[in-house]
């Protein structure tokens, strides 16, 4: 069996004096769509920003196609295939539509970038009536929208989303978890940082349950969504 794409042995994580991540394993294999859920605070962002090093893993080690990139830099991360769609979107507010995505090929180029953007005007068509306007003026499910296009303007191996229904209407949702259904269907790779169990679950091949820190559980998404504990402390008990 060949060995995952993405795997975290025994990683600890501290913001100073604060544990943040304690000894925390999991793997995403090639292809796969794997979700972290938990409540707010448990550090599922944490874990996130820790495989581009911010925090820096104190311990442990977190493995990328085989490679140790723990002690790596955000840009070898970024250039090797691995792109961020960020917690609270953070698009950038002056550019239009259109810039912002060429911002996405920073770490590949911009040798695809047409081709590219024709991709996400198809994959999100709101972007492309959009495309000459300003970020900031743009709704929040909008601005989600760009930030996931933004992200796969650099043709990553493994796109990470970090939070990606926070905030938004339970239609824009939909519309959100329906397009990472259709990108997961391409085969690619996803780790998804999600408070929304029930969404995230829905979408998942196998998902971790994060609790202050640790890892207490996981399953498939389907084993997950019918666990009574799981029912109770994040789907609200339907």
């Amino acid at each position: 069996m060949s060995s995952p794409m993405l795997e975290f042995k025994d990683v600890n994580v501290f913001y100073g004096q604060i544990h943040a991540l304690k000894g925390v394993s999991m793997h995403i294999n090639e292809g796969e769509t794997v979700s972290l859920i938990g409540a707010n605070g448990a550090g599922k962002s944490t874990l996130l920003m820790s495989i581009f090093g911010q925090p820096r893993a104190k311990s442990g080690q977190i493995l990328y196609q085989g490679t140790d990139i723990s002690k790596k830099s955000a840009h070898y991360v970024a250039s090797n295939g691995i792109a961020q769609s960020p917690e609270g979107r953070r698009v950038f507010p002056d550019m239009s539509v259109e810039e912002n995505l060429l911002m996405g090929t920073i770490p590949i180029g911009a040798k695809f970038a047409d081709e590219d953007m024709q991709r996400m005007f198809e994959l999100f068509p709101r972007l492309k009536e959009r495309r000459n306007q300003r970020a900031m003026t743009m709704s929040g499910g909008e601005q989600q929208m760009l930030a996931i296009a933004r992200a796969l303007m650099s043709r990553p191996k493994l796109l990470l989303l970090d939070e990606p229904s926070l905030g938004l209407a339970p239609i824009v949702v939909k519309q959100i978890f329906s397009t990472l259904r259709e990108l997961a269907q391409t085969g690619m790779t996803i780790f998804l940082v999600e408070q929304n169990a029930n969404h995230a679950l829905r979408l998942s091949d196998r998902a971790y349950v994060m609790v202050t820190g640790q890892i207490r559980m996981s399953g498939t998404g389907q084993e997950l969504l019918t666990n009574p504990e799981v029912r109770e402390a994040y789907l609200g008990g339907h």
